[in-house]
């Protein structure tokens, strides 16, 4: 009789707040800058104004998201801070209130009754714990890291920069903006690809249907930039 364990793996790509926070400034980094030079592509014949003008429009765009970024941590770090708050306030107030829901969430995963009892007899020794326990198992609320904000800003604007630079950096070089905008439609659908087959892989949707997804999206916004700009012109 064979009694060795047999384990598996499990292979799974773990998204941190790293990597969300990468892929809120990429997204917008290749596409919104791509599309601009498409569109002054269509309208003016320097690349030298659409240098300018991408390199404004990437500043303002990370500094834009980075401010979004860090908003969106401190929104979150405030809200944990009032609901931790209240829950310590419950707990002082209405200490059975708050036992009997703790005991609801045994019951719920399938303790007896006199385990349920003496689980939350146990958790509600010590207020703190007790208010952790509440905050993760009732509200679903994890403690944030309080320099999370600072970190999200700097990681999607630095992550916009770097993506906006890629469809402009042809224009450094190239004599004409058409030439150049051959030159970035090529490098940017590829890094479009490329970007879409990894978050794919994050989000665990089909890897080619995403990346596909997201380098039509790109190519769309920058042809209908240029379109629209010679419409105008």
């Amino acid at each position: 009789m064979d009694t060795h364990l047999h384990h598996h793996n499990e292979e799974h790509l773990t998204s941190s707040d790293l990597i969300k926070d990468i892929v809120i400034g990429m997204s917008d980094g290749l596409t919104v800058p791509f599309a601009l030079a498409a569109g002054l592509s269509g309208a003016v014949s320097s690349t030298h104004i659409i240098v300018i003008a991408g390199i404004a429009e990437i500043c303002a765009g990370s500094i834009a998201m980075g401010l979004g970024g860090y908003l969106a941590g401190r929104t979150e770090a405030d809200h944990y801070q009032n609901e931790l708050k209240r829950e310590f306030d419950e707990v002082e107030r209405v200490p059975q209130r708050e036992k009997d829901e703790v005991k609801e969430f045994f019951a719920s995963i399938g303790l007896s009754e006199d385990v349920q009892q003496r689980a939350t007899d146990e958790v509600a020794k010590d207020k703190v714990k007790w208010v952790d326990f509440m905050m993760k198992y009732e509200l679903g609320l994890e403690k944030p890291d309080p320099k999370r904000a600072t970190q999200s800003a700097l990681n999607i604007g630095l992550s916009y920069v770097a993506g906006g630079l890629v469809p402009l950096s042809p224009y450094f070089f190239a004599a004409t903006p058409l030439h150049a905008l051959s030159i970035s439609v090529a490098v940017t659908l590829f890094f479009l690809f490329i970007f879409g087959w990894f978050k794919s892989k994050i989000t665990g949707i089909n890897v080619w249907t995403g990346a596909l997804k997201v380098m039509v999206t790109g190519a769309l916004a920058a042809g209908a930039a240029f379109a629209i700009a010679k419409l105008i012109e």
